[in-house]
């Protein structure tokens, strides 16, 4: 799929907001990614994780597992394509990320993590250490959208469908609290 037709998704369904956003990262931006915009419509989301699924066709992956909430319906999509399972880690305010509703990771499955997107990828980071802790092989990780502009590093291999080159400050930098505009936080978080 060309980042053209990517792009077009992203901006028909409304899922590129234009504004002053604090990222989970801590960093702000004046652009974000909200992908249950674009997750909402089933179709694309289908088609678009299907894509980001070729790369794994081969992997003999035995599990997705997905951060929530963001990662939810990606995890589901790329289950689907790769059928196989998924689930989900959900947020635990002690230990990062945690299963939950009966959720197993057996040892020595073959694990991909699948995740909407990443900027400095913690919450993956959790989810590969969340599968190690039960003895999972964490084979790759799957996003659709890289903010990191290619800067994250899992130790395993990472695909997205795109890079999304988008600007981000730290607070103290950042021009939008300079001129005083209030901050929107959208994530799931």
């Amino acid at each position: 799929m060309k980042e053209s037709e990517i792009l077009h998704h992203l901006r028909s369904t409304g899922a590129l907001l234009h504004g002053h956003f604090l990222l989970r990262s801590g960093l702000h931006s004046d652009q974000y990614f909200q992908g249950a915009l674009l997750l909402q419509h089933t179709l694309i989301a289908s088609e678009l994780c299907a894509v980001l699924a070729q790369p794994w066709q081969d992997s003999a992956i035995d599990l997705v597992l997905s951060p929530a909430i963001g990662g939810i319906i990606v995890g589901q999509e790329l289950g689907r394509a790769l059928k196989t399972r998924a689930v989900f880690a959900e947020k635990d305010d002690e230990s990062g990320l945690i299963l939950r509703r009966g959720f197993e990771i057996k040892p020595g499955e073959r694990i991909l993590i699948g995740e909407d997107v990443v900027t400095r990828g913690g919450r993956v980071q959790q989810a590969i250490d969340l599968a190690r802790s039960y003895g999972g092989n964490v084979v790759g990780v799957a996003t659709l959208i890289d903010r990191s502009a290619g800067q994250v590093d899992f130790g395993v291999p990472y695909r997205s469908l795109m890079q999304l080159n988008l600007p981000t400050y730290t607070p103290e930098e950042c021009p939008m609290c300079q001129q005083g505009l209030p901050i929107d936080k959208p994530g799931s978080k």
